[in-house]
């Protein structure tokens, strides 16, 4: 497709345009699709929580907890038994489905009717496929009508359809979930079903599967039939979701936007709080799942939320940009990158829009109110996540930290004259001992550094502000110095910089710190307003001394993008780290994509080391392992390997002079990270 063609898709998604009727434009729900509640749904489900072996008590206490913490009330009223419900041998000698006769003795009914009676709806699990012991959990295939007809008589509100026993089967997804479907639909309680279309196949993360097998390939046929469908493999493991699984999913979720509307979205699948995201990564998704329109289902233990996770799901403002009974999917404004804008059409005539920072450092985001399709010279934004409101004259701007994201409701501005839109930066290191840091990197600080430290505000308003201030706080022992000052007044369109000089005691405690700075204002009327932001830093630990061996030193972070990263033993397995038949006795293990970071504060002079594939790979199978290696010093690419595959490896031996922090990367090598484990061998430092 063109790219003209494509934005004016995107554009018409977001309802920025009017659309032509199109012929076979989007799949269009037939006659005979009920729809079951216009806007997204919500609730909780068993998976990455719980698990596999949960029982009849613990559903129930997560059914007590989602009424008490107040999750049912903002409408997370779908308990969901994922996988793992059934018997170990799931079905009785007529064939009908039944439950596990140790964790529910009773059957189902009983938790049924338990869950319905605090006013909460059930939702329930099955695989299109055949039941494949050994292969597979759970199987309807050859039983649709008997199954569907079981969970109504059950009195289940919603089902999960799965794809692990159909793609084991090698079947075609379109035909059986629409055959499954259809039962649903004419079950002999004539219950209203939610359906959860759940096919997760996704090459290359599953191996090499035809296009029409895969949930990239669901939304061709999917809006016809179900309530949802998803559009990625899983968002993480059991217990485990990182933010950089949730970015990929929300990135796959946005290709097709123009099949959304009330009463079919598409699925990213479960939101993570507390699973192994930070609360800031954790409101970024919350963010990227309401401006997608997307069901809002808790995938972690609730009985164990803290009340800033149960604040974050429970947001009023931000659960309305959700649920807009538009049902419009939010479409990207302008370039991909490390930071972008996503826009979603509301109801109203409003726009929602989302300021996204991908990267590692805080940065001030900027769009314009014509650029999200709005025009005239004043608007009021309403922050979704502060309750903020102020007037702008155009400009949409905020400070967002690392891995986070702002959102507004934009619309005209009526009558008086509002609050000015100022936005008070985030305390951002421009650079340590005169050397700048480098961009989207997180910044790092080690004892005795000095660094300076810089707040702009700026005046995105229609009216001046007065007497702008900024003060900075660091930790204790830290001293901060005001370098200048700001202007007596701050004109519309207009911006200032305070500049602080930050010294670390020589002794500073390593690990995570924050920087936090208060910006105050006057505006009309003698009010004085602040605004207080909060950047994170990092405090290093003391750099390598002599030759070293890199792998044994502490390093400042470290990702994988499967488990985490080993020392000295290959990712995933534990066994020796081997490349091509040679074992290695030091190193690290990883999987694509990943990156660790060292401090080396300027005082070492040559890295050494061999890379390559683990010889772990030829047991998973041929498909996959395929990775791409990198050393960056301060930002600065000293060595790049280019793509290597399982018969490949690569020597590194770089100059290290002057370098503060280094960065070794590993890139899937454009085709995803399926079965790729890397492993930097012998990794020496002369320092």
């Amino acid at each position: 497709m063109k790219r003209h063609a494509l934005t004016a898709l995107f554009a018409i998604a977001a309802g920025l345009l009017i659309a032509p009727a199109q012929a076979g434009a989007a799949p269009a729900a037939p006659t005979g699709h009920k729809i079951l509640g216009s806007t997204p749904y919500q609730g909780w489900n068993t998976y990455f929580g719980l698990g596999g072996d949960f029982t009849e008590q613990s559903v129930r206490e997560v059914a007590d907890s989602l009424v008490a913490k107040g999750l049912a009330r903002a409408g997370y009223n779908i308990v969901w038994l994922d996988g793992g419900w059934q018997d170990p041998e799931p079905r009785t000698a007529a064939g009908d489905l039944r439950a596990d006769r140790t964790r529910f003795p009773n059957g189902l009914t009983p938790l049924v009717d338990y869950i319905h009676s605090k006013g909460l709806k059930a939702g329930i699990y099955t695989d299109a496929g055949p039941y494949i012991p050994g292969r597979c959990g759970l199987g309807s295939g050859g039983y649709y009508q008997r199954d569907a007809d079981q969970f109504a008589a059950w009195k289940f509100d919603a089902v999960k359809v799965d794809f692990l026993c159909g793609i084991a089967a090698d079947l075609d997804p379109k035909t059986v979930f629409t055959e499954f479907a259809r039962a649903l639909r004419n079950n002999a309680s004539h219950r209203p079903i939610i359906f959860n279309l759940c096919n997760p196949v996704t090459s290359p993360d599953w191996g090499n599967y035809p296009p029409e097998q895969q949930s990239t390939y669901s939304w061709t046929y999917a809006p016809a039939i179900a309530q949802s469908w998803r559009t990625y493999t899983d968002v993480g493991f059991v217990f485990d979701i990182k933010f950089k699984d949730v970015l990929r999913n929300y990135d796959a979720n946005a290709r097709h936007p123009e099949v959304a509307g009330p009463g079919h979205f598409n699925d990213p699948d479960y939101l993570g709080p507390e699973l192994g995201m930070t609360d800031e990564e954790f409101r970024t998704q919350m963010t990227l799942w309401s401006v997608a329109a997307a069901p809002l289902v808790i995938g972690s233990d609730v009985r164990k939320l803290s009340r800033t996770s149960v604040d974050t799901l429970t947001d009023p403002d931000v659960l309305a940009i959700n649920q807009d009974p538009a049902g419009v999917q939010a479409v990207r404004v302008g370039p991909a990158g490390t930071t972008e804008t996503w826009v979603k059409r509301l109801a109203n005539g409003e726009r929602a829009v989302m300021l996204l920072n991908r990267g590692d450092s805080p940065k001030i985001l900027t769009t314009t109110a014509s650029s999200v399709g709005l025009s005239g010279r004043r608007f009021t934004l309403r922050n979704a996540w502060t309750n903020q409101v102020t007037e702008s004259a155009g400009t949409i701007s905020a400070a967002v930290a690392a891995h986070g994201a702002a959102l507004f409701r934009v619309g005209p501005a009526r009558g008086k004259p509002g609050v000015p839109h100022v936005t008070a930066g985030l305390p951002q290191v421009t650079n340590v001992g005169g050397l700048p840091t480098p961009d989207g990197t997180a910044p790092v600080l080690a004892g005795g550094d000095v660094a300076r430290v810089e707040v702009t505000v700026r005046n995105d308003g229609t009216r001046p502000v007065f007497a702008p201030k900024a003060s900075l706080a660091a930790p204790t022992g830290w001293a901060v110095i005001p370098i200048g000052a700001a202007p007596a007044l701050l004109a519309p369109g207009s911006a200032a910089t305070v500049a602080f000089a930050v010294t670390l005691p020589a002794a500073a405690s390593t690990g995570a710190a924050t920087l936090t700075a208060t910006t105050s204002y006057g505006v009309a009327g003698g009010r004085r307003l602040a605004q207080t932001t909060v950047s994170a830093v990092v405090v290093a630990p003391a750099p390598p001394d002599g030759e070293v061996v890199l792998s044994h030193h502490t390093w400042i972070s470290a990702t994988s993008g499967w488990m985490s990263p080993t020392i000295d033993l290959s990712v995933g397995g534990g066994s020796p780290l081997s490349v091509l038949g040679q074992v290695y006795p030091t190193g690290i293990g990883v999987a694509s994509p990943s990156a660790v970071r060292y401090y080396l504060g300027g005082r070492c002079d040559r890295l050494t080391a061999m890379v390559g594939i683990d010889d772990a790979v030829r047991n998973v199978g041929p498909e996959g392992a395929t990775a791409t290696f990198q050393v960056i010093g301060d930002g600065r690419v000293l060595f790049d390997s280019g793509l290597l595959t399982r018969d490949d490896t690569r020597r590194i031996d770089v100059d290290l002079t002057t370098v503060r922090v280094l960065d070794l990367v590993v890139g899937d090598g454009g085709d995803g990270g399926y079965n790729d484990r890397a492993d930097w061998t012998g990794l020496t430092a002369a320092c």
